[in-house]
């Protein structure tokens, strides 16, 4: 039986935590930051929990994600 594969695009993308919980980067922090309020920045800069309807989806492209660090 082979092995299953990792989907790479979306485990550089995702953590999972120690709760089994999958947590993601929020979109807006790559560039054009100068015109973004401080408080803007703020808010983007955390790490956002992925929204119930997107954890079937992520966890069939990580299918060993109860190991990850």
């Amino acid at each position: 039986m082979p092995k299953m594969k990792t989907h790479r695009a979306a485990a550089k993308r995702y953590k999972v935590t120690a709760s089994g919980k999958i947590t993601r980067r929020k979109a807006g922090i790559g560039h054009l930051l100068q015109r973004k309020s401080a408080s803007r920045k703020r808010r983007i800069f955390k790490v956002e929990q992925i929204s119930d309807s997107h954890v079937k989806l992520v966890s069939h492209e990580l299918p060993y994600k109860k190991y990850s660090r």
